[in-house]
């Protein structure tokens, strides 16, 4: 239908970077879109899409997956709304969008290291508002530089033509979508993939933090999968591990130690696959790059993540999905679109959602590979990439989605470590193949860091 035909565009667009043969059929249901001057729900749709696709094909099924674009994008918004209790505090209170002395720059001091390094530069401020002036005394780029130096995060707004012209923006255009290759069999994958529940006594590590990866393991694990999340004892996500943590055991490692790194190798020697999002170069510094995993589990399926690009002088930068809209140029067309004083996000973490869904995918095709030929397989992306192809689709001037109500909910309520709460129903449905989370949310550090079979 017609108001279905970006959606699909998008879809065969994406489905592209993954396999060169023509689309398999989904559908697309619920028209409307999510206000914005790029078409977030179409991308939230087509990527929710490019994992129905993979999905059936692993099945080995001819039914045809359905993606409710309404579901989608309330999604791409949070799916959990807590019962009878306060929603936790998304943002840190000096986290936000500052003029400075010839532009803009947001700070991102959610976690408490990175708001000690944006102190360091700017001294300690109370709120916002005793803030703001000490930001305005900086040009945005010698601002962004400085806390960037000092361990922090922060990015100066920028146009989409001056993301190209940066060294970093030129470099991330000319990286694919997805970058993905086979390497050399393991052992042979013995284990069918059921329709009802495909990803039973799949083990998969999850190495990831703050929304991209979790979302991609999250899906996994509705699928039926062993998710094992590990986490530094001292990371703490309390805004969002009943958000992404559903379906998950969460446990805890010292990397710094030798004891808890011959642990994480020994996880890693019985995963089938490994999800992780660290800085470029960050494994590698513990003696784990591609190679070393690939040793420790031959034919593992690997996807990774970073923020900027895997090329170019900010490979190894610190970086979450607002910071990424704000230096690519999303943030300043939305503010011309919105004809707004100030930096205009994406109504959504789109980037974050949208890469998580596109390496939930790329798990799916890597089990594919495996099953059918015994390689290993290596897939990468990047938010900075992500957000060059969502720029390439303008709205398509569709009517606002109507408000969330009951019947977009799952009929039985959630209860978990967290209290009480509804979850939206997902919006992805495959005949036969249900998405359920055999696990409540938990918080991080709740369970052993071990497989649950041997």
């Amino acid at each position: 239908m017609r108001e279905y035909a970006q959606s699909t565009r998008c879809y065969s667009t994406l489905w592209q970077a993954f396999d060169s043969s023509p689309p398999p059929d989904v559908r697309f249901l619920s028209s409307g879109a999510l206000p914005s001057c790029y078409a977030v729900s179409d991308f939230a749709a087509a990527s929710m899409a490019v994992v129905g696709a993979w999905l059936a094909r692993v099945c080995q099924t001819r039914a045809v997956p359905g993606i409710d674009r309404r579901l989608a994008s309330f999604w791409f918004q949070g799916s959990v709304t807590p019962l009878n209790r306060s929603a936790p505090v998304l943002w840190d209170p000096l986290t936000g969008d500052y003029q400075t002395a010839d532009g803009w720059i947001r700070l991102h001091t959610n976690a408490a290291h990175h708001r000690q390094a944006m102190a360091s530069v700017l001294g300690k401020h109370a709120d916002k508002a005793a803030l703001a002036p000490a930001v305005r005394q900086w040009r945005a780029d010698a601002l962004e530089q400085a806390i960037v130096d000092a361990g922090g995060c922060a990015a100066a707004m920028r146009s989409a033509m001056q993301w190209q012209q940066h060294p970093q923006g030129s470099s991330v255009i000319q990286e694919p979508l997805l970058h993905e290759q086979y390497t050399a069999p393991g052992q042979p994958a013995s284990r069918p993939l059921a329709p009802a529940r495909p990803l039973l006594g799949v083990r998969i590590l999850d190495l990831t933090r703050i929304i991209a990866g979790p979302v991609a393991t999250r899906m996994l694990a509705g699928l039926g999968a062993d998710v094992l999340r590990i986490d530094p004892p001292d990371w703490a996500e309390p805004a969002l591990e009943e958000e992404i943590t559903p379906g998950k055991r969460c446990a805890r490692l010292n990397f710094r130690q030798e004891i808890d790194r011959q642990a994480l190798c020994e996880i890693i020697r019985k995963a089938d696959v490994i999800v992780h999002g660290y800085r470029a170069d960050a494994l590698e510094a513990l003696g784990l790059d591609a190679a070393a995993r690939q040793r420790l589990s031959p034919g593992i399926i690997d996807v990774s993540l970073n923020a900027w690009g895997w090329s170019g002088p900010w490979r190894n930068r610190r970086g979450f999905d607002s910071l990424v809209q704000m230096a690519c140029g999303i943030a300043a067309a939305g503010q011309q679109w919105r004809q707004s004083e100030r930096p205009f996000p994406l109504p959504v973490q789109a980037l974050d959602h949208a890469t998580g869904y596109l390496m939930a995918a790329a798990v799916l095709k890597g089990l594919h590979v495996r099953q059918t030929t015994g390689q290993g397989y290596q897939a990468r992306f990047s938010l900075a990439r992500t957000a060059h192809e969502l720029m390439r689709w303008p709205a398509a001037g569709q009517h606002e989605f109507a408000p969330r109500n009951k019947r977009d909910e799952r009929p039985a309520l959630e209860w978990s470590a967290f209290g009480l709460a509804q979850r939206l129903r997902f919006p992805l449905r495959l005949p036969g193949t249900p998405v359920l989370w055999s696990r409540p949310p938990v918080p991080l550090g709740t369970d052993e860091p071990r497989w649950l079979t041997a």
